[in-house]
């Protein structure tokens, strides 16, 4: 019996010693296998880890090399915003016309022409006097005295109030052939809101390029001080650019129109209603008139006008003698402050406020009508 559990036995090491060895063989195999698919990282320095976009393979001779430490790719800066546009958009002449206040033509008392200040002032100091600037911008082919840049000598001008074509040359009895005209008249801002303005105001208004344009004597004489209801150019075709040009410089002077004025200004614009309006080089903001009631904004379409009141048909421009009225009236004598409005500004230009309809002074008839 002993002989039989001696060969079970070593049948049983064997048995074992083959299992081991089988096991030994297996996890040699793993070993070598985890070896060849990923290089253990390096403990001592991160530059040794392969980043997984690295298409490096490792050297025949040198073995695996590790990867070249990269710094991350900076995100890219996002590109600035383009700044806004500082140039404000055109805005139709005809919806500026809608900002204006209306209000009636104040008196003449107390204009002079010395309260625009120095004539031709070189309000933008650019060494040359305002009508020089003017010429020069207005005429074709100028040409300047002893290669100045300031003295214009002669020139071509295409007058825009008749259309003709008019030479100019500088001379004592020849100069004032080409006058330069202010658009809006000294006068007529005077009567609408100017004279609440600075001195200093008053002076760029006076000198500003967007209420001046050389003309024609006759034309200039033709104009005088008189507003867009009392003349408007020969020249049919420029007839929007003018009421725009007008509306520009009230807008940027504060100025308001008359009721009159502003028909007159929506009737030749309705036939232009994209027409744009300008901006002035001298001011950007609309001035701030000193010590001025506040504006009143018309109303979205002008309130119907009444018939022309009793005594005879209204002086062009509210100038000359009006016949007296037939009959004294006060406020409660008119349905709505419309119709109390237009007989105000018949009547106050020559005759003031004979009925006592402006109580507060602001040039506005009966405000607590409807």
């Amino acid at each position: 019996m002993r002989p039989r559990r001696r060969f079970i036995a070593a049948g049983f090491l064997i048995v074992v010693l083959l299992v081991l060895w089988l096991i030994a063989g297996t996890s040699a195999d793993a070993e070598e296998s985890r070896g060849h698919s990923s290089p253990v990282p390096s403990q001592t320095s991160a530059a040794a880890v392969p980043t997984p976009s690295s298409s490096a393979e490792p050297s025949a001779t040198e073995g695996p090399a590790p990867a070249k430490a990269t710094a991350p790719e900076p995100s890219p800066e996002p590109e600035p915003a383009e700044p806004p546009d500082r140039q404000e958009p055109d805005i139709a002449a005809l919806a500026l016309l809608e900002t204006l206040p209306i209000k009636g033509r104040a008196p003449k008392t107390g204009y002079d022409r010395d309260e625009f200040g120095q004539a031709w002032a070189d309000v933008d100091r650019n060494g040359c006097d305002t009508r020089n600037d003017i010429l020069a911008r207005d005429l074709g082919s100028p040409t300047f005295r002893n290669n100045e840049s300031c003295r214009v000598i002669s020139g071509v001008l295409q007058d825009p109030y008749s259309g003709r074509t008019v030479e100019f040359t500088r001379g004592q009895e020849t100069s004032a052939l080409v006058p330069v005209d202010h658009v809006v008249a000294l006068s007529d801002a005077w009567q609408k809101g100017a004279q609440q303005l600075t001195l200093e105001q008053r002076t760029l208004l006076a000198n500003d390029p967007l209420n001046l344009l050389a003309t024609t004597h006759r034309m200039n004489s033709q104009k005088s001080d008189g507003d867009a209801a009392t003349w408007l150019p020969q020249n049919k075709s420029f007839r929007c650019a003018y009421v725009s040009r007008q509306i520009s410089v009230k807008a940027a002077y504060s100025l308001w129109v008359t009721m009159a004025e502003h028909d007159a200004m929506e009737r030749i614009l309705a036939d232009c209603p994209d027409e744009a309006a300008a901006g002035s080089a001298l001011v950007e903001e609309p001035l701030a008139q000193a010590g001025a009631p506040a504006a009143r904004a018309p109303t979205a379409s002008a309130p119907a006008r009444t018939p022309a009141p009793e005594g005879g048909n209204a002086a062009p421009g509210g100038t000359g003698p009006l016949p007296a009225p037939a009959r004294s009236v006060n406020c409660s004598d008119f349905g709505t402050h419309a119709e109390a409005q237009t007989w105000f500004e018949y009547y106050h230009p020559t005759m003031g406020d004979i009925g006592g309809l402006d109580a507060d002074g602001d040039l506005l008839a009966c405000v607590s009508l409807p």
